[in-house]
C-alpha cells in the first residue's frame, strides 16, 4: 500500500479506489462504527456529495430523480421559524411540533450550514429557504461576546460550544444567504461583526497559533476555522497592511504564518505516541487527538528512519512530512487541510513544501480500499477522507475539481450560488 525507501516515492491517487469509496458511501448504509454520529447525518451527507464532486463523479453518480430526492429531503429538516436540523432524528412529523416541544427540535448551526451547503451543491436555487427567518435565527445564536453557539434551548439560551467551529459556521449562513454585506438586508439586523472580529482577537496565542478561548492552547482546528470565518466577513489582515478602521483578525500576521508552517512534522506513526487515553488528562472536553502525544524518547520512529534511509538529509528534500494539529503531537490527515487552508486562505501557502505533504498523504495514509485514514495503518473514515481530498484539491492535484477552500466545495458549486439571482441582488453585482 505504501512504497518504503527506494521504491516510487512520487505518491499516486488511486482515482478508481477513491470513486468506489465515495460511491459506497452515497449508495448504502454507512457502517455501524457511524451510528453514534446520526445526529450528525447533514454533515456526513455534505461531505460524501462534496467528495464525490470533487472526484468529478458527482453527475454521474446521480440521477436526476436522486439529486431531487435529496433536495427534499433537506429541506424535510427546515423548521418553520428557520434555520435546519442537523438530522431528522427530532423531527415530531406534521402538526406534531408546538412552542412546548420546539427546544427538542431545534435548529442547528452545524446542521444549517451543511444543509444550505448541500442544496448550493445539487445546484437549487435556495427559493424555499426561508432567509429572512434563518437570518433573523443567527442573530440570536451570536452570544454578547461575539461568539456563536449550536442551538437555541429553552428561553433562548445559546446552547453548545463557543469556539471557532461554530464562528465558521455561523459566518458561513451569513455569507450563504446575504454575501458579507454589512448592515441590515431586506429588513433583517446583522449579526455583530465587530464582536465576532474581537473574539477571535482575544484567542490568539502567544506563539501565532489560535485556540478555541484565551488563554487556551492553539490548535490548527480552531486556527483554520477562525481563519475562514474572518474570510466570511471580509475581516482578514488586508495584504498591503492599510487600515480600513474595521477591526480585523490575526493581529500578528508573521507569527501566525510561523505558527501554521511549524505545524509540518516527521511522518510518525503510532509507536511515538504516549497514549494517556483514560488517565487524568482525558475527559469530554478534550480533541479528538488528545491521546497521542509524541514520545521524544523514541524518536526518530522506524517509518521515520525509512523514510530518511538512503536519502540526503536537507529538509527540503525529506520525502514524507505530516502535519499536526499542536506541537508534540503525531502527524494527522485531517491536520494537512486545518493547516493548508488557512495559509491558502491567507496567500501563503508557497511558505510550505506541498510536495512530502502529498506523498505523505498518498503514500501513508491513503488506502487501499480508497478514502484516507486518520494514521498510516488506519482505517478509513468520512471524515479524514474528505479532507484529504480537500488538501489534494487545494495542492492541484491531477483529476479532481478546482475548489473554493473557504467554502469547502468545488469552485463550479461556487459559481452557481454566486449566480443566483436574489443573491446578486443582496451583494450588488
Amino acid at each position: 500500500m505504501a512504497p518504503f525507501a527506494g521504491e516510487e516515492a512520487e505518491g499516486t491517487l488511486n482515482y478508481a479506489k477513491q470513486i468506489k469509496y465515495w460511491r459506497r458511501h452515497l449508495r448504502t448504509f454507512l457502517p455501524h462504527h457511524y451510528t453514534g454520529n446520526d445526529s450528525n447525518r447533514m454533515t456526513f451527507a455534505y461531505f460524501i456529495l462534496a467528495a464525490t464532486d470533487i472526484l468529478g463523479d458527482l453527475d454521474s453518480a446521480l440521477s436526476a430523480e436522486d439529486r431531487q430526492g435529496y433536495i427534499e429531503w433537506v429541506y424535510q429538516c427546515q423548521l418553520p421559524d428557520g434555520g435546519f436540523r442537523a438530522f431528522p432524528g427530532t423531527d415530531f412529523g406534521d402538526g406534531a411540533r408546538s412552542d412546548d416541544n420546539a427546544p427538542w427540535d431545534p435548529a442547528n448551526i452545524p446542521g444549517t450550514f451543511f444543509a444550505l451547503s448541500i442544496l448550493v451543491l445539487l445546484r437549487d436555487d435556495l427559493s424555499r429557504v426561508k432567509r429572512r427567518e434563518t437570518l433573523r435565527w443567527l442573530k440570536k445564536m451570536q452570544r454578547p461576546n461575539g461568539s456563536f453557539g449550536e442551538a437555541l434551548g429553552e428561553n433562548d439560551v445559546v446552547e453548545g460550544g463557543n469556539d471557532s467551529r461554530f464562528g465558521y459556521m455561523g459566518t458561513g449562513i451569513r455569507y450563504i444567504l446575504r454575501g458579507n454585506v454589512e448592515g441590515p438586508v431586506e429588513g433583517v439586523p446583522d449579526i455583530d461583526v465587530d464582536s465576532f472580529v474581537k473574539c477571535v482577537q482575544i484567542a490568539e496565542t502567544y506563539d501565532g497559533g489560535l485556540s478555541e478561548a484565551p488563554l487556551h492552547e492553539a490548535h490548527a482546528g480552531f486556527a483554520a476555522c477562525a481563519i475562514a470565518a474572518l474570510a466570511f466577513i471580509d475581516r482578514l489582515p488586508t495584504s498591503s497592511g492599510a487600515s480600513d478602521d474595521r477591526p480585523r483578525g490575526i493581529t500578528n500576521l508573521p507569527l501566525t504564518l510561523h505558527w501554521l508552517a511549524s505545524r509540518q512534522t516527521l511522518t510518525l506513526d503510532d509507536e511515538d505516541a504516549l497514549d494517556t487515553l483514560n488517565d487524568e488528562t482525558d475527559s469530554a472536553a478534550t480533541c479528538h487527538d488528545a491521546h497521542a502525544f509524541v514520545k521524544l524518547g523514541s524518536h526518530p520512529s522506524k517509518q521515520g528512519s525509512l523514510s530518511f534511509e538512503n536519502q540526503p538529509t536537507s529538509h527540503f528534500e525529506l520525502q514524507w512530512v505530516g502535519v499536526n494539529g499542536r506541537c508534540n503531537k503525531i502527524g494527522d490527515t485531517c491536520y494537512a487541510y486545518w493547516t493548508c487552508a488557512p495559509l491558502a486562505l491567507l496567500g501563503h501557502l508557497d511558505i510550505i513544501d506541498r510536495k512530502p505533504i502529498r506523498r505523505w498523504l498518498l503514500d501513508r495514509t491513503q488506502h487501499m480500499v480508497g478514502g484516507f485514514g486518520k494514521l498510516p495503518g488506519d482505517f478509513p473514515d468520512i471524515y479524514h477522507s474528505f479532507l484529504g481530498l480537500m488538501t489534494l484539491s487545494i495542492f492541484g492535484e491531477a483529476g479532481l475539481k478546482d475548489t473554493d477552500v473557504l467554502l469547502n466545495m468545488s469552485n463550479k458549486a461556487k459559481e452557481h450560488l454566486l449566480s443566483l439571482a436574489w443573491r446578486r441582488e443582496i451583494v450588488g453585482n
